[in-house]
């Protein structure tokens, strides 16, 4: 498999059906979490709670891969996310909407397994459409 298959597997596959116990095949035990130039260890534990906690915010969400780009080691994926909010995010209390976040991630792999993840997605255009937000 190459990178992007992996990639595209991981967050259509693993990540939406939450087999977590497959985890280890997929994340590096020294990933790292990186947010611009910052890099917070996150390891194979820390991306465990990361899609525990989407999935108790969203028990059915699922990713879908729209578009890839590979250079090198890194991934860039264009995700659309999709969920019911049946748990409290970012203090926002449960709605029991369908919502769908757009979103990209950049994930460097080395030697088959993901050792760096980065990630926006953009929730206040969804937020705001479903009125959980207001302007200023």
């Amino acid at each position: 498999m190459n990178n992007k298959d992996l990639i595209k597997y991981f967050y259509e596959v693993i990540v939406s059906e939450h087999r977590l116990d497959e985890l280890p095949k997929y994340i590096s035990e020294h990933c790292a979490a990186k947010n611009g130039e910052k890099s917070v260890f996150l390891g194979l534990e820390g991306m465990k709670q990361h899609i525990s906690a989407l999935k108790k915010t969203y028990p059915d969400l699922t990713l879908k891969v729209i578009r890839q780009f590979a250079e090198d080691d890194y991934v860039i994926s264009e995700l659309i996310m999709k969920g019911t909010h049946q748990g409290q995010f970012l203090g926002i209390t449960p709605t029991g909407h369908v919502l769908t976040i757009a979103g990209i991630n950049i994930d460097k792999v080395s030697e088959g397994k993901i050792v760096e993840h980065a990630g926006v997605a953009n929730t206040f255009e969804t937020f705001y459409e479903h009125h959980l937000i207001k302007p200023v």
